[in-house]
């Protein structure tokens, strides 16, 4: 398995097409917002024609109604993988959505659901607001009490404990392959990336991301616990409500998204299997490409940047 990793906007999707092309390859998106039909222009989805030819999967398979799963990502793309690596290709994974990367690379454990516990602890948030649920899970699970702010998880945290008695810190994945990977990241420049992240922005909006918008909106976007809260949409929906307008939403887009970024490169950072190659490095693919090779067939190594090895193909 072949991971390709790294903040928003680092080139992740054109390195994972380049590997495709080298290697014999078929792509899986990892990113829980390209899920989604019709959010295209926001999310910076890779067209048909830079895809090049290469197969991708997981793309365009959700209405923006429906809630995105890590548990259900799981299951797809190991299905996936065991199917092109069937068809003897190399699945390449290509995303910064950390938690789905690491669904379909490590050894994970999802507990279930049950919709009743679900919806008392919704209306419970409801009437009395986070701090009395927040109360509770640090009495029963005071590791994920420290580490959730977010509403919905702390929710999610207490469904797991009261449906499984066991903490929702004990589901966390451990840094266990679940099958042999090899995970490259791009190493970026912050200054240069937070600069190509807002000419991004003012691309998407001179390419009609307000539009994009009213018309998921027109197609229930409001009404998804996932699609609505993607960059770039949940700022524009406030212009469509008039409490904001394309600037002001262009430039919340941009500081969200810089600040995205930077929760992103804090979680790869904290996987020491990834190894990382300079994202602006004209031989990128190449490097990468020695990379996967040397897991597939031995001594493939750089040095001083330069690349060595066997000669052997994969």
């Amino acid at each position: 398995m072949i991971a390709v990793v790294g903040p928003t906007g680092s080139g992740k999707s054109d390195l994972a097409v380049s590997l495709a092309l080298e290697l014999g390859g078929e792509v899986i998106n990892a990113d829980s917002m390209q899920f989604y039909r019709g959010m295209d222009i926001g999310t910076a989805k890779i067209t048909g024609a830079e895809r090049q030819g290469v197969p991708h999967h997981l793309l365009d398979i959700m209405d923006v109604t429906e809630e995105a799963s890590v548990s259900g990502f799981q299951q797809q793309a190991r299905a996936l993988i065991a199917g092109i690596h069937g068809r003897g290709k190399r699945a390449i994974l290509a995303g910064g959505s950390g938690l789905y990367v690491r669904a379909a690379l490590d050894v994970l454990e999802f507990p279930g659901t049950d919709p009743a516990i679900r919806r008392r602890l919704e209306a419970e948030l409801a009437a009395a607001g986070a701090a009395p649920l927040r109360a509770r899970l640090e009495r029963v699970d005071p590791v994920s009490a420290g580490r959730l702010a977010d509403t919905r998880r702390i929710v999610r945290a207490l469904e797991v404990f009261e449906l499984t008695g066991r903490p929702f810190s004990s589901f966390m994945p451990t840094r266990e392959y679940f099958a042999p990977a090899v995970q490259i990241g791009l190493e970026v420049d912050r200054p240069l990336l937070h600069e190509r992240l807002g000419r991004r922005v003012h691309r998407m909006v001179d390419q009609g991301l307000l539009e994009e918008v009213r018309t998921l909106d027109a197609a229930g976007l409001r009404l998804g616990k996932t699609a609505p809260r993607a960059l770039g949409y949940a700022q524009f929906l406030k212009v469509l409500d008039g409490e904001s307008d394309v600037d002001q939403a262009a430039e919340a887009t941009i500081i969200a998204t810089r600040q995205f970024a930077r929760r992103q490169l804090t979680w790869f950072r904290a996987d020491p299997r990834i190894t990382w190659l300079d994202w602006q490095d004209p031989e990128l693919a190449a490097k990468a490409a020695a990379l996967c090779r040397q897991a597939f067939t031995g001594p493939v190594t750089l040095e001083h940047g330069r690349i060595l090895g066997s000669g052997r193909r994969p």
